[in-house]
């Protein structure tokens, strides 16, 4: 059976719960030999997988997963491969983390109209050091009481849709991947079925999209079906995973959702022409 793998992972150094440790033990378990740490705006978490992994652990690829928009819409854009040691790639990224923490305290000054009174340390606390995001607002939301689970603090109130939710800081999607371009990024388009819309696929493969993130968790099989043909059709390659956030999202998805390893074998092609 070929070697299978998990590309799209998140650790504590964004909104999952594992810390990177933990993510390649897990990985480990679940039999996978090759797993992407895609943290939202953030790179730190590579390293220390690495580090975990070792010798005897599954391959580390680098990721991120930058949050752009594009006609009012949020898309969510994965570069693997990115330069870790660029500097000015780093700051950038920074500076976006830095535009997390001013989202966190307009979205809690929003819930306050729902009479939900949150503290921004209690959210800045559950996030750590990483990057700070509305799951951690949620998981806040949920242990005081004020909604049953963090599904339902997204449906009912900070969701892209809810009555407390805040946009992003606004990167163009075509800033984005130029930006991953600049660090020799394999640039994927992020469930596009979830964010944005498969209309955009065009668009994007003109700022210089390589793929599609066909398999994920929250796609169906027919959605998956209708994505690979896509990517065919247009030339792209196809990526897959699970989106893992720990237990954020109610249980460890990780290897739920797998691509085999040739996969990984064209994203390591494109790279070397990036």
């Amino acid at each position: 059976m070929e070697r299978q793998a998990d590309l799209h992972v998140h650790t504590n150094l964004s909104d999952g719960t594992f810390t990177p440790r933990e993510v390649v033990e897990n990985a480990m378990e679940t039999g996978l030999s090759c797993i992407a740490i895609t943290d939202h705006d953030c790179v730190d978490g590579v390293e220390p997988a690495r580090k975990a992994a070792g010798k005897k652990g599954p391959e580390i690829i680098a990721g991120v997963e930058m949050t752009a928009q594009e006609a009012g819409r949020e898309v969510h854009i994965l570069g693997y491969f990115p330069d870790l040691e660029d500097t000015r790639f780093r700051n950038r990224l920074e500076a976006i983390r830095k535009k997390r923490i001013d989202r966190v305290y307009r979205i809690v000054e929003k819930l306050k109209k729902y009479n939900i009174t949150l503290r921004p340390e209690e959210v800045f606390k559950v996030s750590g050091p990483g990057s700070v995001g509305r799951m951690h607002i949620a998981s806040v939301m949920e242990d005081k009481g004020y909604v049953s689970s963090i599904k339902e603090a997204f449906s009912r109130y900070i969701g892209d849709k809810g009555p407390c939710y805040v946009p992003h800081y606004e990167i163009a999607v075509r800033e984005a991947i130029a930006e991953l371009k600049k660090v020799g990024s394999v640039v994927v388009y992020a469930h596009p079925q979830l964010m944005g819309g498969t209309d955009l696929v065009d668009k994007f493969a003109k700022y210089g999209l390589d793929g599609i993130e066909v398999y994920h968790s929250e796609q169906s099989k027919a959605v998956s079906s209708r994505l690979a043909e896509l990517a065919k059709d247009k030339g792209l390659l196809i990526t897959g995973g699970s989106d893992c956030h720990g237990a954020n999202k109610g249980s460890m998805l990780m290897g739920t959702v797998t691509v085999p390893y040739s996969l990984v074998e064209k994203l390591k092609e494109c790279a070397k022409k990036t």
